[in-house]
């Protein structure tokens, strides 16, 4: 539990350091089925225009905040990382699964480049609470890298102090049955992913 709560307080601070311009770019870059998805976290439309700038940041700060414990931050995470997490098994190649710290050192400044500091810190945090085997080292580059290490931010506590009145077991269930499958629902991604990856290596 403690492991838990660590990798989602990580993932936490990659959102509380990302500018809401970030923020709003990452939703920008979003293609139509994405979008979909992420509006259905978020419970609103999204949308990246001047025009509705603040009501979108407001809806995925929310969001965020509100789904600490339910799977609801990962998935907004893994929504608007997903090309950066691409990207990154794409040039990780057949050391996807279990990468050194020199390799992703390696693909860090291109992941950078190319989708952002942000939205390559997020992805990373991301893949410490989805367990990722690589996760001591990430944390090691979240905290230490010279270019990637956050900077420090006011902690808050992931959980309540007191639990909500409402809360029941059917909740609780309902709760950890989500977050499960926003886990699942990721890995088969991953996968299916460094399957493609795999396959269009041997045909080049």
């Amino acid at each position: 539990m403690k492991t838990r709560l660590r990798a989602l307080g990580l993932l936490d601070r990659t959102f509380a350091v990302a500018t809401d311009d970030e923020l709003l770019t990452l939703v920008a870059g979003l293609d139509d089925d994405h979008r979909e998805g992420l509006e259905r976290l978020v419970g609103t439309g999204i949308d990246a225009g001047d025009e509705h700038r603040d009501e979108t940041v407001t809806a995925l700060r929310t969001a965020i905040a509100s789904g600490r414990l339910d799977g609801g931050m990962e998935g907004v995470a893994i929504i608007l990382t997903d090309a950066c997490l691409s990207d990154c098994i794409e040039q990780l190649g057949d050391h996807a699964d279990h990468p050194t710290g020199e390799q992703l050192l390696e693909v860090t400044p291109g992941l950078i480049e190319r989708h952002g500091l942000a939205a390559t810190r997020i992805m990373l945090a991301a893949t410490v609470a989805g367990e990722a085997p690589a996760s001591p080292m990430i944390r090691d580059l979240l905290k230490h890298d010279e270019t990637l290490a956050l900077p420090e931010v006011e902690a808050k506590p992931l959980i309540p102090a007191k639990p909500a009145a409402t809360t029941d077991d059917a909740e609780r269930a309902a709760v950890k049955e989500r977050r499960r499958q926003v886990r699942d629902a990721r890995r088969a991604e991953q996968q299916a992913r460094r399957e493609q990856s795999r396959r269009d290596r041997k045909r080049a």
